[in-house]
């Protein structure tokens, strides 16, 4: 049995973000709060979402102090400035920092608890304000989730945190405010969202619906992520990657991610690379790691993504998935961890450390073959070069 969760409304497709007020009427809501970054604020895109909502006669305030990766701070401060007024919701302007950043708003709007006290495996699942996700890159598929993702300066932990409360009411997918990221944006968060549908889909926590929509957003990002990076006004790729982040993001929080993303977490903390770049540095080598477990369901990820055929066995099939992914590391000129700059002796005395958050992540779990402590050391060891 699967309990599914979705956003009570979606609305996708070139020019939906002129349908935002129309959109919050549906819910009777008119006092947005919109949570962004200065990038958003500074190119015109908050100023365009102000424009359209105010024109209809709503009253929205716009906190830019987003960070990227963001913080406990950051999110106390987002916080402060929403009880500083009367908002009725709050809006996620911009990439998955931004709208992580307004869940756990949305969420300490209605209770007063301590950050650390929200992280998995702690479940929140009453009520909070409505949360609107407008993403304007595809990859992080937080529009259609139900988990944010915050970091502890003070310990360097990416902290998980999960519950129906973090799930969207409504979110707003314009593939046509994506047409402008730059190749590097669009890779690693494109990366990001392959790499949530391929670990929900071999997840132990896997279930018909969330296959379904994983194994669609495979068919749309791998053909499509070159394309765009190649050229980024391609908008039938721009619109496919948007609709397989989105599928992704449904079918990981139906479902689960796994060893990459729990290997991925402290080392965006740590090191601060950003979370689809830390995805593509693990993901041939885990996946190389795991598939042992799974092979029949790695091979359908090979099939459905066009590196194999049916004529294929298994094991051959998913050797093509293995040379696949660092192919596409290589085009995308996706670093090592070596090669981002991160110093080796710095790394190895941090690998204890992370492979114990990985752990407690509760990702790891969720893998075909779980891993211990010693077993994502030297994973570590192996992505680094």
């Amino acid at each position: 049995m699967a309990a599914i969760h979705l956003p009570r409304a979606m609305r996708i497709g070139a020019g939906t973000l002129d349908e935002l007020p129309e959109a919050l009427a549906q819910f009777g809501l008119s006092r947005p709060l919109i949570v962004t970054d200065g990038w958003m604020a500074s190119s015109g895109v908050l100023e365009r979402v102000e424009t359209i909502l105010t024109a209809a006669g709503l009253q929205p305030r716009a906190f830019t102090g987003v960070v990227p990766d963001p913080t406990v701070t950051s999110v106390e401060a987002a916080t402060a400035f929403l009880r500083e007024g009367d908002h009725d919701c709050v809006i996620g302007l911009g990439g998955g920092s931004s709208i992580d950043t307004a869940k756990v708003v949305a969420v300490k709007a209605a209770r007063d608890l301590p950050i650390t006290a929200l992280k998995a495996p702690h479940q929140e699942d009453a009520p909070a304000l409505p949360i609107v996700a407008i993403p304007t890159t595809a990859g992080t598929g937080s529009e259609a989730t139900r988990v944010t993702v915050i970091t502890d300066a003070a310990t360097d932990e990416k902290m998980l945190c999960m519950g129906l409360a973090y799930l969207p009411t409504l979110a707003i997918l314009d593939y046509e405010l994506t047409l402008t990221k730059p190749a590097r944006l669009t890779a690693d968060t494109g990366i990001d969202s392959l790499v949530h549908a391929v670990e929900a889909y071999v997840s132990r926590r896997a279930n018909p619906f969330s296959d379904a929509a994983a194994l669609s957003a495979m068919r749309l990002i791998w053909p499509n992520l070159p394309l765009a990076c190649a050229d980024p006004g391609n908008r039938p790729a721009r619109e496919a990657l948007m609709l397989g982040a989105l599928q992704g993001g449904i079918a990981f929080s139906n479902a689960s991610v796994a060893l990459v993303h729990g290997m991925s977490r402290p080392i965006g903390a740590h090191f601060h690379v950003s979370h689809g770049l830390s995805n593509a540095m693990l993901m041939p080598v885990v996946t190389q790691w795991s598939a042992p477990a799974a092979l029949p369901r790695y091979a359908t990820c090979a099939r459905a993504m066009g590196i194999a055929d049916d004529s294929e066995s298994d094991q051959s099939a998913v050797g093509r998935l293995v040379e696949a992914l660092h192919r596409i590391n290589a085009d995308l000129a996706v670093p090592t961890p070596a090669a981002y700059g991160i110093a080796r002796d710095r790394w190895d005395d941090l690998v204890p450390l992370m492979a114990a958050q990985a752990l407690a992540s509760g990702s790891p779990a969720n893998n075909p073959r779980v891993p211990d402590a010693a077993e994502i050391a030297a994973l570590y060891a192996q992505a680094w070069d």
